[in-house]
């Protein structure tokens, strides 16, 4: 007995050492299944109105301000007027101007009057050395040399007077040619104490009243106080600080959507203008969107979320961003399910959004691809590889 049961229990070993290797339990991963779907690439932005155009009105002269008809809040039109100046000595400069035109002119009449006195005594001059040579050539020695000479020398002294009162009435000319752009210069110091809007507006800030001493705005150096600030507001301007990452993405006419929250409007529009160039400080492109505001309800200050249109492609190949490694460098690649084994390949990538990226080359419509995190996956691998649980959600980003 004690033989047999030896030679049983050794059986039973031989036969467990000498079995197959158990076998190894294949990993569970997710996949998502390449398909086409219209991506778009939309990037949303924090901004806020602003005036379309904004300016402190300064005054051109100093004076004293005589009246002053607009406050805080007023719509003005282009041209009109906001205050008006005081300034005496403007007025004494204007007369003075004015005089001096007069004086021009009264020059003028005495050259003139000069110049006909000169060329009558000229003709006459040149009429006397003309018959008397007309004789002496004629009849030689009826008339002595001398005197053909004496007639000669005076018409050529009346011809000098005659150029020199000619001259006389350039210089005359001339003076009052100055003195006429002396009294517009004088006309238009006068008209700059009458401060006009330089365009259609409402006024934001009254900062002189009746009485104050406004000094010329002229010099950057001085410390001129406006008179008021007026502001462009039918048309506001939103500017959006696009992220370097998404400047190339921006073009005039691109549509977007401003969302005005606290009015609960929303407002479809089109980029106007863009810097062209990043702020160094914050890494951003300004960019401009023109929002028409004739009935006056949005205000400059509001915020606004800005929805930018960068980017559309309709019905391409894509696949959830986490499926592929590498993405944005230079090697870029996916675990894709063959069968029930893995293979490890490179792809090319185009546009990217929020959640999914465009598959340009690599792979085709119906592959399987790898989601989630790949550590510990490696290229032959066996695989019991499962639908992810976003692969209903495939159609539209």
């Amino acid at each position: 007995m004690l033989g047999l049961l030896t030679a049983v229990g050794a059986s039973i070993l031989t036969s467990c050492t000498s079995g197959a290797p158990p076998s190894v339990e294949a990993s569970s991963v997710p996949y998502a299944t390449v398909e086409p779907s219209t991506l778009a690439n939309d990037l949303t932005l924090s901004a806020e109105f602003r005036p379309y155009q904004e300016v402190d009105v300064m005054a051109k002269i100093a004076g004293y301000v005589k009246d002053i008809g607009v406050d805080i809040g007023d719509h003005v039109q282009q041209g009109e007027v906001l205050a008006v100046l005081e300034v005496p000595e403007i007025q004494d400069e204007l007369a003075k101007a004015k005089a001096g035109v007069a004086t021009a002119d009264a020059n003028i009449v005495t050259a003139e009057a000069a110049v006909t006195h000169a060329r009558a005594a000229a003709n006459i001059a040149h009429l006397s050395f003309q018959r008397i040579h007309d004789v002496a050539t004629r009849d030689k020695g009826l008339v002595p040399r001398q005197d053909v000479d004496v007639a000669q020398s005076r018409d050529l002294e009346a011809a000098a007077e005659l150029a020199s009162a000619n001259s006389a009435l350039k210089a005359a000319q001339e003076l009052r040619t100055g003195a006429e752009s002396e009294y517009s210069r004088a006309q238009a110091m006068s008209q700059y104490a009458t401060i006009r809007a330089p365009f259609t507006g409402v006024i934001t800030k009254r900062y002189a009243n009746q009485g104050s001493m406004i000094q010329a705005g002229t010099s950057s150096q001085s410390q001129a106080m406006p008179v008021v600030r007026i502001a462009q507001n039918d048309t506001l301007r939103v500017i959006v600080p696009v992220p370097v990452n998404s400047v190339a993405g921006i073009k005039d006419g691109q549509p977007v959507e401003v969302n005005v929250t606290n009015l609960g409007i929303m407002i479809r529009g089109n980029v106007t203008r863009y810097a062209n160039a990043l702020q160094m400080t914050t890494r951003t492109m300004d960019t401009e969107i023109d929002v028409p505001n004739h009935d006056g309800k949005l205000v400059p200050g509001m915020y606004a979320e800005v929805h930018l249109h960068l980017a559309a492609r309709p019905d391409v190949l894509s696949l959830p961003l986490d499926a592929v490694d590498g993405l944005g460098t230079s090697v870029q690649q996916v675990y894709l399910v063959q069968g029930d084994l893995l293979r490890l390949i490179k792809i090319t990538t185009g546009l990217q959004t929020s959640s999914r990226v465009e598959i340009l080359s690599g792979l085709k419509r119906g592959d399987k691809v790898v989601v989630g995190r790949h550590s510990g996956l490696s290229d032959g691998e066996k695989v019991d590889a499962r639908p992810a649980s976003y692969e209903s959600n495939v159609g539209q980003s």
